[in-house]
């Protein structure tokens, strides 16, 4: 019998606390009215922007885990890889994707490893490379621009304009996904926006998305974007829609959380705008780029 939601193999980090990857993962997906089969890549008490976080690698479990998923014959529409636990894991997450993969499967690769211009202090240097590599194997990629500029071996530039937009997208494109996505874009035509630009191989055409900028920095965000994002496509939306509704739903998260004070470690109130998946996006929120 077919599965009668899309089914998605999800290989996050499994944090404890702090709203971000599987803890955000698990309830967005499910929320769009999917399946969501976690395959933790490591445990952790607390999220990396945590001061004192301890981390428990699962490199060593993962084998067994895949091989019973192997032996239960699961099939999967979507999967979805984030933070890995150690550079070991990319391989892993290819090969899995090979494995369970098909024509049919989205497969989405968010190289979680750094922001800011700088990797996340559990990330190796080899990371760069393995998710480089790992690359080769997604339909859809979501960078962060440090993420990007690590991936291609370029600065972290302070601000691009649209022709060097598109010639990034491009050279992300080169290294096998035929949908790259960069987010955290420093675009100098929209300095009071928060931008995302993707690029789509098969039909030629560049897209930005965005909405204005509210003053203060949440972490959580990216996985937030990346998994409606996914959600999205495997709901059969088009690619400026995924954009359009997953910039819209980040920044709804945003301004529900900044209405409060004294939130600890700038979590967002995810639970605050879940049902807010359901609002369709608005008109014209995102742009053909010429």
């Amino acid at each position: 019998m077919r599965n009668p939601l899309p089914r998605v193999a999800a290989i996050h980090d499994l944090s404890g606390f702090g709203r971000c990857s599987l803890t955000v993962v698990i309830p967005i997906l499910s929320t769009m009215g999917l399946e969501v089969c976690p395959l933790p890549t490591a445990v952790l008490s607390a999220h990396t922007g945590i001061s004192g976080f301890k981390i428990f690698d699962l490199t060593s479990q993962l084998p067994d885990f895949i091989k019973h998923w192997a032996d239960l014959g699961l099939k999967f529409d979507g999967i979805y890889s984030g933070f890995l636990g150690s550079a070991e894991q990319a391989d892993m997450v290819s090969s899995f994707i090979d494995r369970f993969g098909g024509p049919d499967c989205l497969a989405v690769v968010d190289p979680v490893m750094a922001d800011f211009g700088r990797l996340y202090a559990s990330m190796p240097p080899e990371m760069i490379g393995e998710m480089r590599k790992l690359a080769q194997k997604a339909q859809v990629i979501t960078p962060n621009i440090t993420e990007a500029a690590f991936m291609l071996d370029r600065p972290v530039p302070s601000s691009l304009n649209e022709a060097e937009v598109k010639e990034w997208l491009k050279a992300l494109a080169d290294l096998g996904p035929a949908m790259p996505v960069i987010t955290s874009l420093p675009l100098a035509s929209r300095p009071d926006k928060s931008v995302v630009a993707a690029y789509n191989r098969e039909d030629g055409r560049f897209w930005l998305a965005g909405r204005p900028q509210v003053p203060t920095q949440y972490h959580g965000t990216g996985d937030i974007f990346s998994s409606v994002l996914t959600g999205s496509l495997l709901q059969g939306d088009s690619l400026p829609v995924a954009l359009d509704r997953s910039c819209q739903f980040v920044a709804t998260a945003i301004r529900t959380t900044f209405g409060y004070s004294g939130l600890s470690h700038h979590e967002i109130l995810l639970e605050r705008a879940l049902p807010t998946l359901f609002t369709p996006p608005e008109s014209g929120g995102y742009d053909l780029m010429a």
